[in-house]
């Protein structure tokens, strides 16, 4: 028993950031579209990243907008040096677009394009928590 005990903790050591949360996760604050904003929480989604809609705000204040708890992010995943691919949903339009993502610390410059990515509409978020 004590084999078996140490083998597995040794192999949980070896494994080093195997666990480690994803640096994407987190509440991120996007930037103005159509006159409001939104908060949004990046989660684990299986083996990608997905972010849910969980504040929105326009020119008075936050608001209960027909979007929340929507993903806007889906099935992200990371492609290397803290960037990741998927698709993103644009509420404005209710379009769901190719989406690239580039994590630089607290900001996240997400893109969702059209043509086979040789067009595309940008924000930057910043990190909240």
């Amino acid at each position: 028993m004590k084999t078996i005990t140490l083998a597995l903790g040794l192999a949980l050591a070896s494994s080093g950031g195997a666990f480690a949360a994803d640096p994407v996760l987190g509440t991120w604050k996007t930037q103005v579209d159509d006159g409001a904003f939104a908060h949004v929480d990046m989660y684990q989604c299986g083996a990608a990243i997905c972010g849910k809609i969980v504040r929105t705000f326009n020119d008075t204040g936050e608001y209960k907008s027909e979007n929340l708890g929507k993903d806007i992010v889906r099935n992200m995943t990371p492609s290397g040096d803290n960037a990741y691919a998927g698709k993103v949903w644009r509420p404005s339009n209710n379009k769901i677009y190719k989406g690239k993502i580039a994590l630089n610390g607290n900001s996240l410059k997400l893109a969702g394009c059209v043509a086979g990515g040789l067009l595309c509409s940008k924000q930057t978020w910043q990190r909240i928590k």
